[in-house]
C-alpha cells in the first residue's frame, strides 16, 4: 500500500556534549513555537540496592519540592504561569522529567533543570523527605494496594524476571524500606545518579541551536562532574524464571488475566517486530484478540496488549484480557493461547500487515505533531541505547517487518514455556 511520508524525514538530530559530560540532543523544529525538553536520568528501580528500594520513584517527587533557588512545587507554577506544563515518570531503567514552554521561555525551563540537578541533595531536608515519603506511601496505597488490579505491574515483574534480575522488583519499592531510608541515603543516592554524566537532556521544538547551546552551558555547565554511578546490581543475563503463573483471589469486580511474554530488548529488530505484532493483536475492531476473543467467542470483556522497552537481557510484552463474569476463567485462557498458536503456525496474510503498518504510520504521525511525544522518543533512544537517530528510522522499519517475521517473533516470544499467566479472581 502507498504510505504517508514521515514527518522524522524532516528535521535533523545532532548530539553534543558537554564538558561535565551531560548529553544534549538536538532536533529543532519550527513549526509552531514550542520548546519541549525531555531530562532522562539513568536512574531507576533497576539500579537499587538491597534495602534501599523505591529511592528513584521517591525522588521523583523530591525533586518538586524545591530547591536552592526554587521554592516548593514553584517548579510547576513558574512553568505553568509561563503558559507551559511539566511532567515527570519513573521507569524501570530511567527517571524522566520533562517541560514544555513557549519556545521564547526555554531559559526558564533550563535554569529550573539546572538548578534542581545542582542544588536539590544540599536542599533537602529532613522535613522534606518524611512529607514526600508520607505522599509516595499515599500514592501507593491509592493506585496499587486499594485499586482492583493495582498490583499487576509489581507481580507480572516479579513472575517475569528471577530474584537475581534487576527488574524483579518494583518501581514502587517496599514501604520498609522508605521508612527506613535516612536523609544521609537518600542525599547519597542523589549525589550517585543525578549528576549531568548521568543524564541526557533532548531538546525538540523551535529554537537556535547555537543560542541554545549557549544557554546549556550558562546553566549546566558549571554543575561539576561526578563520578560514573554503578550500574545494575545483579545477573541481567538470565531472564528465565522458574515460576509461570501466580494467582491473586481478592476484591476484584471480574476475573482478568495479564499474561507476560520476554521479547527481545529495545534496540533489537525483534523488539521492534514484537511492538507490531502488538498491534495485530489487539488495535482495531478486526485485531486478532479483539475479533476472536471480544466479539466472536465472547470470552473477554475486553482486551488489551502493549510491549515495556527495556535494556537488560529482554523487554516484556503484555497481554491484559478482562473475562466475562459468567465465563470460566480456563476457557478464556484457552482461547487467549489458542490465538498465540495459531499466529506461531501460520503467518498472517500480507493485507493484515498492510493494515498494521498503515494503522502505525497514522498514529506516528499524529504523535510526531506533539513536541513533548516527540522529545520523548528521541530521549529514550537517546538515554537507553546511546542512539538519538533511532528515532528517524522507526517508520522504515515497520516497512521492513513482514509476515514471516511476525511468526517467527510469535513462535519464539509467545511460546508455551515463554508465557507467565497473572490471575486476578473475585
Amino acid at each position: 500500500g502507498g504510505m504517508p511520508p514521515s514527518p522524522q524525514q524532516s528535521f535533523s538530530i545532532a548530539t553534543h556534549r558537554l564538558g561535565n559530560g551531560l548529553r544534549v540532543v538536538m532536533a529543532p523544529s519550527h513549526r509552531v513555537p514550542v520548546v519541549s525538553l525531555s531530562l532522562w536520568y539513568a536512574v531507576a528501580s533497576a539500579h537499587e540496592r538491597e534495602g534501599r528500594s523505591g529511592f528513584a520513584h521517591l525522588f521523583e517527587h523530591v525533586m518538586f519540592q524545591g530547591s536552592a533557588n526554587v521554592g516548593k512545587a514553584e517548579h510547576f507554577s513558574l512553568v505553568q504561569a509561563a503558559g507551559g506544563r511539566t511532567n515527570a515518570y519513573t521507569g524501570v531503567d530511567a527517571t524522566v522529567y520533562q517541560d514544555t514552554l513557549p519556545s521564547h521561555e526555554l531559559e526558564l525551563a533550563l535554569w529550573l533543570e539546572a538548578d534542581r540537578m545542582a542544588t536539590l541533595g544540599q536542599a533537602l531536608t529532613r522535613e522534606k523527605l518524611d512529607n514526600q515519603r508520607d505522599v509516595v506511601k499515599n500514592e501507593r496505597r491509592k493506585r496499587v494496594d486499594n485499586v482492583p488490579y493495582g498490583t499487576w505491574e509489581e507481580r507480572s515483574f516479579a513472575l517475569a524476571f528471577p530474584p537475581t534480575h534487576p527488574y524483579h522488583r518494583s518501581s514502587w519499592g517496599s514501604m520498609e524500606d522508605l521508612s527506613a531510608a535516612s536523609l544521609e541515603d537518600v542525599q547519597a543516592f542523589f549525589a550517585t545518579y543525578y549528576v549531568p554524566n548521568n543524564a541526557t537532556l533532548t531538546l525538540v521544538g523551535d529554537f537556535e541551536p547555537d543560542a541554545a547551546l549557549a544557554l546549556l552551558d550558562r546553566h549546566f555547565g558549571r554543575i561539576p562532574r561526578a563520578p560514573d554511578p554503578p550500574g545494575p546490581e545483579g545477573d541481567a543475563a538470565t531472564v528465565a524464571h522458574a515460576l509461570d503463573r501466580d494467582e491473586v483471589r481478592g476484591d476484584v469486580p471480574l476475573p482478568r488475566l495479564y499474561l507476560a511474554c520476554h521479547v527481545p530488548p529495545l534496540g533489537d529488530a525483534g523488539f521492534d517486530v514484537a511492538d507490531f505484532l502488538v498491534d495485530l493483536l489487539v488495535t482495531g475492531r478486526a485485531s486478532r484478540l479483539q475479533a476472536r476473543l471480544v466479539r466472536e467467542l465472547r470470552v473477554a470483556q475486553a482486551v488489551d496488549a502493549w510491549t515495556m522497552p527495556l535494556i537488560a537481557g529482554a523487554s516484556l510484552l503484555l497481554v491484559e484480557a478482562t473475562g466475562r463474569p459468567e465465563v470460566p476463567p480456563a476457557d478464556l485462557e484457552t482461547a487467549l493461547d489458542a490465538e498465540l498458536d495459531h499466529l506461531a503456525a501460520e503467518p498472517p496474510s500480507d493485507a493484515e500487515v498492510d493494515r498494521v503498518r498503515l494503522q502505525r504510520a497514522t498514529r506516528r504521525e499524529k504523535g510526531n505533531e506533539k513536541v513533548e511525544e516527540r522529545a520523548d522518543r528521541i530521549g529514550m533512544y537517546a538515554s537507553l541505547l546511546n542512539d538519538p537517530e533511532r528515532f528517524l528510522g522507526e517508520h522504515r522499519r515497520d516497512l521492513s517487518i513482514g509476515s514471516e517475521d511476525v511468526r517467527a517473533c510469535a513462535r519464539a516470544s509467545l511460546a508455551g514455556a515463554n508465557r507467565k499467566y497473572l490471575w486476578y479472581l473475585p
